[in-house]
């Protein structure tokens, strides 16, 4: 600066000083500007919103109007309404109410359908891949997913494609369950287990390194009546393009398998997006891991998991019939412990929007306990 000049500058200022200043505030059209710019951008965030939601834009606005435009508090509000809701949508059922008996699906009674008594001499797993990626209908279909899981009250769960919001509601609405997510971005794998049943004794993350869908496996370590069982959940790199990669992902799952101590049962269940082939690379399972559909027999009700021949969520012409989700069990060394007695397909039903929860079958099978 020129130190010279800084006095007349300064006597400048003061003459200047009582004079009207010119208003600060941006012109009208740069106003009308900014709104039109915020009301895009607030569409925008509608749009996305009713995509995961499965809603209209009139619902989306409302619910970020009262989240202050915050996309995920508005789907965390959205799906988590309060427990002590009194007018609930009757299609939504309370997995913490283990008397819950009632579904807007037409399907047989848990006793009936699945012989399932909770003793201590058995216990039921499902796994299923819910179509988390798919925003349409969305919240219907996660409670069509939510009214399996209180029918058949399963004492330990496998999910895969869970996101966040799926997440959070099962959180809020699960609370008789332990629930243990492989990730909290995207989507993931998630383990449920039964706390009446179930003791969890730890649990890691295994990245797979070469992945390039960020899938990982997941493993819990806990107890059913005083039997220590090994849990593993994963979903397999997805497409047929992806078979190398899959093949490399197998390995590591069996070889996670075979490290456990022989003393504990291993169970491994989830989308595995295998073909047939693939297994073959491998010259077949090792020894002492079985795929329990394989072990009870091929039985043929419940081959096919991924089905577009009758199951219609994926809206497409070409008709494909692929056993993706599957289960494999190696025993304890000695004495088994451990046995699978039977295998069914649920998600079988369509939901009032039309659509089955998932574009795959969930895998419900019964385990026996010999001690």
């Amino acid at each position: 600066m020129d130190v010279g000049s800084a006095p007349q500058e300064e006597e400048q200022a003061i003459q200047e000083e009582g004079k009207p200043q010119p208003s600060q505030e941006p012109p009208e059209d740069e106003e009308e500007t900014q709104q039109q710019e915020l009301e895009k951008y607030r569409r925008l965030l509608c749009s996305e919103f009713a995509a995961v939601s499965g809603t209209d834009d009139a619902v989306a606005q409302r619910f970020l109007a009262e989240n202050c435009w915050d996309v995920q508090m508005a789907l965390n509000s959205y799906f988590e309404p309060p427990l002590n809701q009194e007018h609930m949508d009757v299609s939504v059922i309370d997995l913490t109410d283990d008397s819950a008996s009632s579904s807007t699906l037409t399907v047989a009674k848990k006793d009936e359908a699945s012989g399932l008594q909770e003793d201590d001499n058995s216990f039921s797993l499902i796994t299923w891949n819910i179509d988390g990626l798919d925003a349409n209908n969305l919240q219907e279909r996660i409670r069509g997913v939510c009214s399996y899981l209180a029918l058949y009250s399963p004492d330990v769960v496998f999910l895969q494609e869970v996101i966040p919001p799926t997440l959070s509601y099962l959180q809020k609405r699960a609370v008789s369950y332990t629930i243990i997510p492989g990730n909290s971005i995207d989507y993931f794998t998630a383990i449920m287990l039964k706390k009446s049943r179930v003791k969890v004794l730890k649990h890691e993350i295994m990245p797979f390194p070469t992945t390039v869908m960020r899938r990982n496996l997941l493993t819990v370590h806990a107890t059913i009546s005083g039997v220590e069982i090994c849990f593993m959940t994963s979903h397999l790199e997805s497409t047929k393009n992806f078979g190398e990669e899959r093949i490399k992902q197998l390995k590591l799952v069996l070889a996670k398998m075979e490290e456990v101590q022989e003393t504990m049962t291993v169970i491994f269940g989830g989308d595995t997006n295998l073909r047939h082939k693939e297994v073959d690379k491998l010259g077949g399972l090792p020894d002492k891991v079985l795929d329990i559909w394989e072990f009870l027999g091929k039985p043929k009700h419940c081959h096919y998991t991924w089905d577009t021949s009758q199951n219609t969520n994926l809206n497409v012409k070409y008709k494909c019939k692929m056993r993706f989700d599957r289960l494999f069990l190696r025993a304890a060394s000695p004495g088994g412990q451990i046995s699978p007695q039977n295998l069914e397909l649920i998600g079988l039903e369509k939901l009032d929007c039309g659509r089955f929860p998932s574009d795959h079958w969930g895998l419900l099978c019964n385990f026996e306990i010999s001690k």
